[in-house]
């Protein structure tokens, strides 16, 4: 059903269990598909996954503001985003 829902609208990310944003990166990719937005709710850690935030990016490229710091330095995000 979670899963279904993140498809439907990527930002009901913001209401899905911290244990599900930590641990189920598919959840969270699937999320940032839909809504690159989606990436100001994932956990941290998800945050700093290459694949998760280049996807986040190529959707909306505002989304490079919830990226992890390191990967606001990735030259090939940075490229996507803008």
């Amino acid at each position: 059903i979670v899963m279904e829902a993140v498809k439907q609208d990527g930002l009901t990310l913001q209401y899905v269990s911290d244990r599900l944003k930590d641990d189920d990166d598919t959840l969270v990719m699937e999320a940032v598909k839909q809504s690159g937005r989606a990436l100001e709710y994932a956990s941290d850690g998800l945050k700093d996954d290459h694949d998760i935030a280049m996807e986040a990016v190529k959707n909306n490229g505002f989304a490079l503001q919830y990226a992890s710091g390191r990967l606001k330095d990735d030259h090939g995000i940075v490229m996507v985003a803008v």
